[in-house]
């Protein structure tokens, strides 16, 4: 009898075991904090995008978001990985697993908030249009853009807002081809996020030849996981402290979005 109830007992305590390493390996299994610190990297989808994200003479993604996520990575333990995503297909990269968030100069959509968790939004931003310089004057109200031919970002903002308003466009692989489009004579105008357009056109630029005029919305900016990630929290967190110390002020006057700021709490 006692060798029986001895062998019961071992019985259940293995079954206790199982459980609770069961349990830990179903934490783990759900905690994209947990798989990104056993990785090593949190890897971040993004477009090339001033002053957000872009790469420096060396090759080096930096910009706001780039720096900020460098940071928050730190924070955490981990390195940051940058890698450049079809912007349309963002939520299935995400979904897939292919990228731990979308830190990109991310308009927060009804759409975006559906398919995504979002940090609390960082920057405002507008969509704007972009038209040649010596034809500006011609095109200062929603209504006069009507006949013109836009390029525009597929899955972005501006694709909304030109869908929104009835006007005509191609959709185009990132905004730094839709801007491209307009220079080269292929569309008429563009519509960009107006950071963008304050790094990338006018006097000193690139694209000199090429100025903003319509503004179409007002919106914010948040990072996105995936549904139920741990992230979000932990990089709400973060936003609140590297607010409070100055960090994150001056990560935005080092790249000119100091205006556009939104306060943590």
């Amino acid at each position: 009898m006692k060798k029986k109830l001895l062998a019961m007992g071992l019985v259940a305590v293995m079954c206790l075991s199982l459980t609770a390493c069961g349990g830990s390996d179903s934490e783990n299994k759900d905690s994209d904090m947990a798989a990104i610190k056993e990785k090593g990297t949190l890897v971040v989808g993004i477009t090339d995008f001033e002053p957000m994200d872009y790469k420096d003479e060396n090759g080096e993604w930096i910009g706001f978001d780039a720096d900020m996520a460098k940071a928050f990575a730190e924070k955490i333990g981990v390195k940051a990985e940058f890698t450049e995503i079809d912007w349309d297909n963002k939520a299935l990269e995400l979904d897939s697993g292919t990228i731990d968030c979308v830190w990109n100069g991310m308009t927060l959509t009804d759409e975006v908030k559906s398919a995504m968790d979002c940090s609390n939004p960082y920057c405002n931003n507008a969509q704007v249009a972009i038209v040649p310089e010596d034809k500006a004057d011609q095109y200062r109200t929603v209504e006069s853009l009507k006949d013109l031919k836009f390029a525009v970002e597929a899955g972005s903002a501006g694709e909304e807002q030109a869908k929104a308003n009835n006007l005509e466009y191609t959709a185009v692989q990132n905004q730094a081809n839709a801007l491209m489009e307009v220079q080269a004579g292929t569309a008429d105008a563009a519509i960009i996020d107006s950071l963008m357009a304050a790094a990338m056109v006018g006097a000193g630029t690139s694209y000199e030849n090429l100025t903003y005029t319509v503004g179409l919305n007002d919106e914010e900016y948040g990072v996105g996981f995936r549904k139920g990630s741990d992230l979000k929290d932990e990089l709400n967190k973060f936003f609140k402290e590297s607010y409070a110390n100055g960090s994150m002020i001056d990560t935005a006057d080092k790249y000119n979005v100091q205006a556009a700021l939104i306060a943590q709490q």
